[in-house]
C-alpha cells in the first residue's frame, strides 16, 4: 500500500520557487547573451583545420612545443599530450590550400627540432564544409529530440508538465553551453554527446517527481498542489541523490583523471548533473504550478457507465 511520508519530515522546496525560478531566468539569459556576443569556441570537428601527431623518443614539455610553433607563425594552436608525454597532439585552425603544405612542413620542422628521433605519426585534414554539416546535424539532433520528448511528456502527463519538462531541459542545455561559451572551452563532438546525454539525464529524474506527483494527487486529498510537490519531491529526493551522486564521481573521476581528451565530455557532464537536479526540483515542478496545474489535471474522470448498465439500473429500480 502506497502512503505518503510524515508531513513534518516534508522539505519545503516551494517556500524558495519564486527566487529559485527567478535566478534560473537570468541564468538561462545571461548564457543566450554570451552565446549571440562571444559565441562557442568550435573545435576542429566544426571548424575545420589539421591535427597533428608527434611521437618524441623522451618526455616532452609543451611549453616549449608551443614556442617552437610560436615561431612559424601559426594562430592559436591547441597543444596537448596524447596518451603518454612522450607524444604530442597538435591542432591549427583552417589553412588556405595553397600555403596548407608549406605550413605542414614548417610546423613539423619546428616541432621535430626539440628532440632528435622524433616522428611524426599522423596528419588529418578536415574541411570547413565538413564541420558546417556537423554544426546543422548537431542542431537538429537537439531539437528533435526535444520534439520527441514534448510529444512523449504531453501523452503521459498533460500539457503544463510537457512544457515546464522542455522548459527544464532547455535550461539545462542553455546553461551548459553558456558555461563553455564564457570560460572559453572548446566545443567538439565529445561534448556535444555530453549534451545529449543530459537532455536524457534530467528528463529522467523529471519523469519521476512527476510520476510521484501524478500518484500522489490521488490519495492525498487534505493538500493543495504546493504540499503535494513538496511531499513528492522529499520522497524522491533520496533517489535523486543517490543516483546524482554515484553518477558524479564517475565524472569527476574522468575530470581529473582522464586527462584532456575526455575533458570537454566530463565537465559539461558535471555541469549538466548540477543543473539537471536543480531544474527537476525547481524549474520543471515549479514551473508546471506557474502554470496553473490542479489536481484535476492530474486525476483521470470517472468511467462513463455503458448504456446497458443503466438499462440494468433503471429496469431494478
Amino acid at each position: 500500500m502506497f502512503t505518503l511520508i510524515n508531513p513534518k519530515k516534508t522539505i519545503r522546496f516551494m517556500h524558495i520557487s519564486v527566487p529559485a525560478v527567478i535566478l534560473a531566468s537570468v541564468l538561462v539569459i545571461a548564457s543566450i547573451v554570451c552565446l549571440c556576443v562571444k559565441g562557442l569556441n568550435f573545435g576542429l570537428d566544426f571548424t575545420g583545420g589539421t591535427v597533428f601527431e608527434i611521437e618524441y623518443a623522451k618526455d616532452v614539455d609543451l611549453a616549449d612545443v608551443r614556442k617552437a610553433i610560436d615561431k612559424v607563425g601559426v594562430d592559436s594552436p591547441v597543444v596537448q599530450h596524447f596518451g603518454s608525454s612522450k607524444i604530442v597532439m597538435i591542432r591549427i585552425k583552417p589553412i588556405a590550400d595553397a600555403d596548407q603544405d608549406k605550413t605542414t612542413s614548417l610546423i613539423y620542422d619546428a616541432v621535430a627540432g626539440i628532440q632528435e628521433g622524433s616522428k611524426l605519426n599522423r596528419v588529418e585534414f578536415v574541411g570547413p564544409s565538413v564541420g558546417s554539416e556537423l554544426v546543422s546535424s548537431g542542431i537538429i539532433a537537439i531539437c528533435l529530440s526535444m520534439l520527441c520528448i514534448l510529444i512523449y511528456v504531453g501523452a503521459r502527463f498533460e500539457w503544463r508538465m510537457a512544457s515546464s519538462a522542455i522548459a527544464a531541459l532547455f535550461h539545462d542545455t542553455i546553461i551548459t553551453l553558456g558555461l563553455f561559451s564564457v570560460l572559453g572551452y572548446e566545443f567538439d563532438l565529445t561534448v556535444l554527446a555530453a549534451v545529449l546525454t543530459i537532455i536524457g539525464y534530467s528528463l529522467n529524474d523529471t519523469i519521476v517527481v512527476f510520476d510521484r506527483i501524478r500518484e500522489n494527487t490521488r490519495i492525498a486529498r487534505d493538500m493543495d498542489m504546493k504540499e503535494i510537490l513538496d511531499v513528492s519531491i522529499t520522497e524522491t529526493l533520496s533517489r535523486t541523490i543517490i543516483t546524482s551522486g554515484t553518477t558524479m564521481f564517475t565524472v569527476l573521476a574522468l575530470l581529473f583523471a582522464g586527462g584532456p581528451m575526455i575533458f570537454g565530455f566530463s565537465f559539461a557532464m558535471a555541469v549538466g548533473i548540477v543543473v539537471g537536479t536543480f531544474s527537476s526540483i525547481y524549474v520543471a515542478s515549479a514551473l508546471a504550478l506557474f502554470f496553473g496545474m490542479k489536481r484535476e489535471n492530474l486525476i483521470p474522470p470517472p468511467p462513463i457507465k455503458r448504456d446497458e448498465e443503466i438499462i440494468e439500473v433503471l429496469d431494478e429500480d
